[in-house]
């Protein structure tokens, strides 16, 4: 998140170490000619000083020292300070550029969730977004996400994407929150072992579960992160490596327990039967219906693992069973926690597998009800803490 800079005082104005000295060569009755040939100067050299046209260098400094009695480091640092607010000055001037690049990004909510500074300049607007995505100019966020130009970093390009301002600025939301994580060795071995620990943590549907998974896919390797959803993005789950750990980045965009649960496990799909360092998958970028063959594999392993094909079709044919007079809301429910219990699942999971495959049966929508909501608001609150820390 944010990294305020305490007790560091930045003037608004920057004063030439050349107007000190002249104040001083005046209170102490030197002219300007016979400070020069104290010091073995060309006079048109102190000029240039005493004017603001010429910079006092590390080797003037020591030889103002022997005359003045000011320390060389005094003169070294008023120099330093002054160059630095001249180049901060020019480094405004071109934040113009910037600026509608900057337009782009949903600020508010990056600022809302502490990624940012709550500002209103637009010149500031565009510095704390160069700040977020670690680059000094808007130029090299088009080479980044649009041109790989830094393969090792980013290996997708967002150009031909929707909205792929948003959908960076998720990404790098990302990459802040796995920094925070230490993970053990990748080991892929142990991370098939850890899918039944991890799916009696979505059967046990405890209030610190975010916590847990991220605990047990850590001491495999594996960087499990949660970032709320950004407006005009459509993306619910991510995965990629960073270093030598892949990383599973989730959002919270349907806020459904069964959709993030399915995400979770794709996810651990992807990284298990396509774990490469090359690869990235950003699931549900603009809902696309035809999915290529490592999406349908990464879709029939969390489905395999979360309720398969043959647990499904029972479940559908108790429904089917009931008599027409049977079917109520409250009869189908108690069947899907059977059957929850029988398969070791989750009831949202099956709820929410038979509104995706036979939602024309079900036109009253009890089963959305019925399926408990995902909601990342306590990291916007846990964000908040940290900025007014």
């Amino acid at each position: 998140m944010i990294k305020e800079e305490k007790n560091m005082l930045k003037p608004d104005y920057a004063v030439h170490p050349g107007i000190t000295l002249r104040e001083k060569l005046e209170e102490l009755n030197i002219f300007p000619k016979e400070f020069a040939i104290r010091i073995g100067k060309p006079i048109k050299t102190i000029s240039n000083v005493l004017n603001g046209k010429c910079s006092i260098t590390p080797e003037m400094a020591i030889q103002f020292e022997k005359v003045l009695h000011i320390p060389a480091s005094f003169w070294i640092s008023k120099q330093s300070s002054y160059n630095e607010f001249i180049a901060r000055e020019k480094e405004r001037d071109k934040l113009n550029i910037d600026i509608p690049w900057s337009k782009n990004f949903p600020y508010s909510m990056l600022a809302k969730l502490g990624y940012v500074k709550s500002v209103r300049n637009l010149k500031e607007r565009a510095k704390e977004l160069l700040s977020f995505f670690n680059i000094s100019t808007s130029e090299a966020w088009k080479n980044i996400y649009f041109n790989q130009e830094v393969p090792v970093f980013f290996r997708i390009s967002l150009k031909n994407r929707k909205n792929p301002y948003a959908i960076s600025a998720l990404l790098r939301m990302g990459e802040i929150e796995a920094s925070k994580l230490n993970a053990q060795s990748f080991n892929r071995k142990k991370l098939k072992d850890i899918i039944i620990e991890l799916k009696e943590i979505m059967r046990s549907e405890t209030s610190d579960y975010l916590k847990k998974i991220q605990e047990c896919c850590l001491k495999v390797g594996v960087k499990v992160v949660y970032t709320v959803n950004l407006p005009k993005t459509s993306i619910n789950g991510v995965v990629r490596w960073i270093d030598d750990n892949p990383v599973i980045q989730l959002t919270d965009k349907y806020k459904r327990y069964d959709i993030f649960w399915f995400s979770l496990f794709h996810e651990l799909g992807h990284v298990i039967l396509h774990g490469n360092k090359k690869n990235i998958f950003l699931e549900n970028i603009e809902d696309i219906e035809d999915k290529n063959e490592e999406e349908r594999g990464a879709d029939r392993f969390a489905a395999n693992y979360l309720l398969d094909e043959r647990e499904f079709n029972q479940i559908l044919d108790k429904i089917s069973s009931l008599p027409p007079g049977g079917k109520n809301e409250e009869a189908i429910i108690e069947i899907i926690e059977d059957f929850a219990e029988k398969f070791k699942t989750h009831k949202s999971i099956i709820a929410g597998r038979i509104l995706h495959c036979k939602e024309e049966l079900y036109a009253l929508g009890f089963l959305q009800k019925s399926i408990k909501k995902v909601d990342f608001a306590e990291i916007i609150g846990a964000c908040d803490e940290r900025k007014s820390a």
